[in-house]
């Protein structure tokens, strides 16, 4: 029996009875078998989850606003999102509870805080004074829906303008409304017999702020004076308003229409206007009104002192521009540009050198929120050029595929890459700095530097800096250069694998330390990389064709294009850009006619320059079979120094010598257990042999090899054939049988197959899968693509490292350890050439062990243990540059290709033991090795599955992160697997959070929260500790620029109404309450919060006393509300007293 360390079984009992289960699972083992005591240094209490951050592109945006005095931008989206932009690096992410479309947004300029009005008929008041922004007041309106609102700058009254026609007026301060409403019918012409449809506009004039200019739908326009109630002037059209803007003397204003046309009026010249203009219209001759053109959604007119004023329009475009790119038109003087957009656009604002409507108001640039980009035009240069956006809104440039996540990469990486990406860069970008730099940046750095990678649907690859919550894209490769782009109709068929998108990447193998790069693509593709600082023009692409197939070839063919049953693993010295030669082929279709040894996609044939960064060492393809594509490719690893690559899919497996560019396996699933196949695989009649469920399947051989007898392996040195020549014919007899009887299943499974191409890999390429779409239950396991199951067993995981191979060895040698998705583990050994030139001359010899370890559930990921609990890095290759002089390579070739060793740490005691750690969709396991006996056992998940484990480092020492697929976040100790947290965080909504979700060391995990944005989150205690320091600052103080110098006859003449008057007009003194049904108040939860945010001292003490009389006036309006229900009440009661005593004063007792 293994001794027990007290504190560990407490620990075990706390955290749940699964821990219980496992301990006496720990007790089964033999005595024989103790296992040496590991301390372990994590505990419960080192973990917390909580979001960090969220970058990209807000997705589906719907509105903009910005403060110019603090430079912060605003966005709003259809899902009722709120992020918040100020100098690159402070960015924030808010939501709305309600998830209700954001329709408009006002800043309380330089007051950091900031109103929202939903789609749901709320307005939110948002504190930005704290580092996470939360709400402060709510009001829900019951009876309108809300359309428009105005906030006019330094007031604290805001205007709401409603379907109705109605504008109601909200105190900003307590939430609450004004008794003053404006009705539609006060409004209106008394003459006009329809109604005037809903506010669309509302804005004071900037000279007077009594005069508030209300725009309707319909076409009509009214000066409203707040102070006598009344109609100033009504201005009528006969087209339907989008959007009204003034000129800052406040003496006109223009309009834009359904017709793509703009109106500007006199404000006493109500009965036509000014001026009519059709920017985009043709004008026709003999006088006659231009082509009408599709509505001008947008107008702006701001004014310059040096020059005419510029008039901003998006839409207005004739409807003869068939094809052609949305639009913002600037309008300055004589002349029109026309600025074609990539998106739709969504809303665009001018940004002005000052925050008052009555000054000139000198625009520099406008920004312009598209549908999917974000994008701001200099006014001040000529050519209008656009800024280099420093936020990092591309993710989404092309959809996003896969995603991988490093935390604490070699320090050297990010500068090198930086390097060779700045050399990409566009140029014609406009020369001055980016104009929303508001906030500040936390204080807190971490000390270690992060890379994420995202693979895209173009096959475009892009490296980004995610250090210290942050993220800057440092590097973009193109893997589909080195691929023939044009099509011919007959060469079309051979992407049939993938209707588009045929370079998507699916699978990112990366090792930062050599930087070597390998990804799998959609099209059955396999490129690696190299880093280098040179640029070199490859004449000649390597390249490599792979027949990797499941049925072996008809029995039918001649002998020479038969396939051995058992393919000898094969190590070839010589480079094969050929076919390789387990599965010679003669021509490129078959008999039948059917395509045939046709890779999908067609490497170039002309030189191809590759700049410095990352470039192209070999490609790798997988070839069609007899009118078959090729299967796509589920797991994918890369060793830089053991030079060895290796990829699976549903067929089988794969290995590349990547330096010698020879093909060393090429083996079938089934082929790889060799005679130790532990399933019953009778392909005569599918149906019948279909496999026990995953239960009975984990209970062949629990965590041990299969019995000796069975494991005729040859050793690792050998490449003789498996089998005796008795079973040879055996099995001859046995695959034409296989044959005959698959002619039927194969008919069924491919159309099957195709259909499961598209669902079942965890790569799947839709954006937003809906989870009816593909439910998620077990039985779509990515190796059930066929009604031939046990055909489809696919290659999940694959892990090179260096260790016991079998239960006999004495000394650890390097392996590849593959996991299927039936939950077996084998191990194939790999016999390495010494290192120098004759790892270039001699092969690679490459031998299944004979090892074969059972989990339940598909085999997810695999990592080792030293003795001491340490995790086993696989061995690697410090990267250098490769493309140098070659004496000066010489030398370094000798002195730095060694043989493979893993860190030298870990080398010294590395013949003491170790310990698997293999985690499945179903399970955990801890082998102890080389007895290989299961040592710790934990079941993750029996109702859900697991979609992505990850071993990783934490505060030094190492746990299993898991993430399920019922939402819940899991974190288990190692080597012991005891449970250290479980928490629901998300359900899987969809394939795109299960493509995408990745956890990496230090507690840090991703995954693309939407097609356009990375949601960021920590599992570690220290880090959500220290967020908070780590969080920029959005509101800093600023003083607000004076006002303008009216002088004095502007003064004397034109004086406007101050603030004070509003004050009068809206206040419970002269204008009453409001109805109490007409607008619900919700009190935010934000309210404390904001006021522990907000600035100390003085501000702090301010804010608090505000929020304490704020609270103190709502009782107070309540209980002076409850005293005038009762008075009504009494009144009431009194007044029907009185009826009553009147109507029986004058009535005789007998006449009741």
């Amino acid at each position: 029996m293994r001794k027990f360390n007290i504190r560990k079984v407490l620990d075990g009992l706390t955290a749940g009875s699964s821990s219980a289960s496992q301990q006496q699972q720990q007790q089964q083992h033999p005595p024989g078998n103790r296992e040496p005591e590991i301390q372990e240094t994590l505990q419960s209490e080192h973990f917390q989850l909580c979001k960090t951050v969220r970058h990209g592109f807000p997705y589906q945006p719907s509105a903009l606003a910005f403060d110019p005095v603090q430079k912060i931008l605003a966005v709003g989206t259809q899902t009722g999102a709120l992020r918040l932009f100020g100098r690159p690096g402070v960015e924030c992410y808010c939501q709305h509870d309600s998830g209700a479309a954001v329709i408009q947004l006002q800043f309380l300029i330089n007051e950091g805080a900031l109103v929202s009005a939903l789609a749901d008929d709320t307005l939110h008041l948002w504190n930005l004074r704290q580092k996470r922004p939360a709400i402060l007041h709510s009001l829900k309106f019951c009876r309108e829906r809300v359309t428009f609102c105005h906030l006019p700058f330094q007031s604290k009254w805001l205007y709401v303008g409603t379907e109705r026609g109605n504008i109601h007026i909200v105190n900003v301060e307590s939430f609450t409304l004004s008794g003053y409403v404006i009705m539609w019918n006060k409004a209106i012409e008394l003459s006009s017999k329809s109604h005037p449809g809903p506010v669309v506009h509302i804005s004071d004039n900037p000279m007077d702020e009594g005069k508030l200019l209300i725009g309707f739908e319909s076409g009509t326009v009214v000066l409203w004076d707040l102070k006598s109630k009344k109609a100033d002037y009504r201005y009528t059209y006969d087209e339907a308003i989008h959007s009204v803007a003034w000129h800052h003397e406040g003496k006109q204003f223009i309009c834009s229409h359904s017709d793509g046309t703009l109106t500007i009026w006199n404000v006493r010249s109500p009965a036509k206007p000014v001026q009519t203009i059709t920017p985009h219209g043709k004008q026709l001759k003999d006088g006659k009104k231009p082509e009408p053109c599709k509505p001008i959604l947008k107008v702006e007119f701001k004014t310059t002192r040096s020059g005419e004023p510029f008039i901003i329009l998006s839409g207005g475009l004739s409807y003869d521009t068939v094809g052609r790119r949305p639009c913002l038109t600037v309008m300055h003087g004589k002349s029109t540009a026309v600025l074609e957009m990539d998106y739709s656009i969504v809303d665009f604002l001018t940004l002005c050198e000052t925050p008052y409507p009555n000054d000139f108001q000198e625009p520099y640039a406008v920004v312009v929120l598209l549908e999917k980009d974000l994008v701001l035009i200099d006014l001040a240069q000529n050519g209008y050029p656009i800024f280099e956006n420093p936020y990092p809104l591309s993710i989404h440039e092309s959809p996003v595929t896969c995603c991988e996540y490093f935390a604490d990469c070699p320090v050297d990486l990010i500068p090198a890459l930086y390097s060779v990406g700045a050399r990409q860069k566009r140029q014609g970008y406009s020369k001055k700095e980016w104009p929303i730099n508001g906030g500040n940046w936390g204080l807190g750095a971490q000390s270690y530097s992060e890379i994420i990678i995202t693979g895209h649907a173009d096959g475009s690859i892009k490296f980004w800096d995610a250090s210290a919550i942050t993220l800057q894209v440092l590097y973009k490769l193109k893997t589909s250069k080195v691929f023939e782009k044009s099509r011919n109709k007959d060469e079309k068929p051979n992407t049939d694998i993938v209707d588009e998108d045929p370079y998507a990447i699916q699978i990112i193998s990366w090792c930062p330390e050599s930087r070597m790069l390998c990804i799998a693509g959609v099209s059955a593709h396999v490129i690696i990389y190299r880093f280098s600082k040179q640029e070199v023009i490859t004449e000649v692409i390597p390249m490599l064709e792979v027949r990797l197939l499941y049925e072996i070839s008809d029995v039918e063919t001649p002998e020479g294009e038969q396939a051995p049953p058992l393919p000898t693993p094969v190590g070839s010295a010589n480079p094969q850009p050929i076919p390789p030669q387990s599965h010679p082929s003669t021509s490129s279709s078959s008999s039948d006619g059917l395509r045939d040894n046709v890779p999908c996609l067609k490497v170039k044939s002309s030189p191809l320059k590759q700049s410095p960064g990352y470039q192209t060492e070999l490609v790798i393809q997988l070839v069609w079979v007899g009118g078959e594509p090729p299967q796509q490719i589920t797991s994918l690893a890369v060793n830089s120094s053991y030079g060895l690559v290796v990829f699976g899919n549903c067929n089988g497996i794969a290995m590349v010598d990547y330096l010698q560019k020879a093909v060393l396996l090429n083996l079938g699933t089934i082929e790889l257990y060799g005679s130790n196949d532990p399933y019953r695989r009778e392909p005569r009649s599918p149906r019948k042999s279909r496999q026990p469920s995953g239960a009975g399947l984990c209970d062949i051989s629990e965590g041990a090899v299969v019995p000796e007898d069975r494991c005729k392996s040859p050793t690792s040195g050998s490449s003789s054939p498996h089998n005796s020549d008795d079973e040879q014919k055996m099995n001859n007899f046995i695959e034409k049988v296989k044959i005959k009887s698959r002619k039927f299943s194969k008919m069924v499974a491919s159309d099957i197959a195709k259909m499961s191409r598209k669902l079942s890999l965890p790569t799947d390429l839709k954006p937003d899968l809906d989870i009816k779409d593909n439910s998620f239950s077990r039985s779509r396991s990515s190796s059930v693509t066929s009604i031939d199951k046990e055909s489809r067993e696919a290659i999940s995981a694959l892990h090179f490292c260096e260790t016991f191979t079998r239960k006999t060895d004495s000394a650890p040698s390097p392996c590849l350890w593959v996991g299927t998705t039936l939950g077996t583990v084998l191990v194939i050994a790999l016999n390495l050439p010494p290192g120098g030139e004759q790892r270039l001359l001699q092969p690679v010899i490459v031998s299944p062990s004979g090892t074969i370890l059972r989990l339940k559930g598909a085999i997810l990921r695999m990592a080792f243990l030293d003795s001491t609990g340490c995790l086993v890095p696989p061995a690697h290759e410090p990267w250098k540059e490769h493309n140098v002089p070659e004496e000066k390579d010489e030398k370094e070739k000798v002195k730095k290709r060694r043989p493979v060793s893993v860190s030298p740490s870990s080398s010294q005691e590395i013949s003491e033991n170790q310990y698997a750690v293999i985690c499945s969709e179903k399970q955990a396991k801890v082998i102890s090795l080389p007895t290989q006996n299961c040592a710790y056992k934990q079941n993750i998940t029996e109702t859900s599955f697991v979609l992505r484990g990850d071993i990783v480092s934490l505060s030094n020492s190492i746990c299993l992160a898991c993430f399920c697929a019922n939402g819940h976040i899991m974190t288990f100790s190692l080597p012991s697997l005891r449970p250290l947290l479980d928490v629901y965080y998300l359900p899987l909504t969809n394939m795109r959070i299960a493509r995408t979700f990745c956890f990496t060391n230090n507690g840090q995990a991703l995954y693309l929260v939407s097609p356009t944005e990375i949601q960021r989150l920590t599992y570690s205690q220290e880090t959500c500790e220290n967020l908070q320091e780590m969080l920029g600052e959005l509101f800093t103080p600023v003083e607000t620029p004076e006002a303008p110098n009216r002088g004095f006859f502007k003064g004397l003449f034109g004086g406007g109404a101050q603030s004070l008057d509003r004050e009068e007009l809206f206040g419970e003194s002269s204008s009453g309450k409001a109805s109490r049904s007409l607008a619900q108040h919700i009190p935010g939860p934000g309210g404390i919060e904001g006021v522990k945010g907000a600035a100390s001292g003085v501000v702090g003490e301010l804010a608090r006393a505000r929020l304490a009389l704020d609270e103190r006036g709502q009782k107070l309006s309540d209980l002076e509300e409850r005293t005038a229900a009762m008075l009504s009440s009494a009144d009431s009661f009194s007044k029907h007293a009185h009826e009553m005593m009147l109507k029986y004063k004058d009535k005789k007792w007998y006449q009741f």
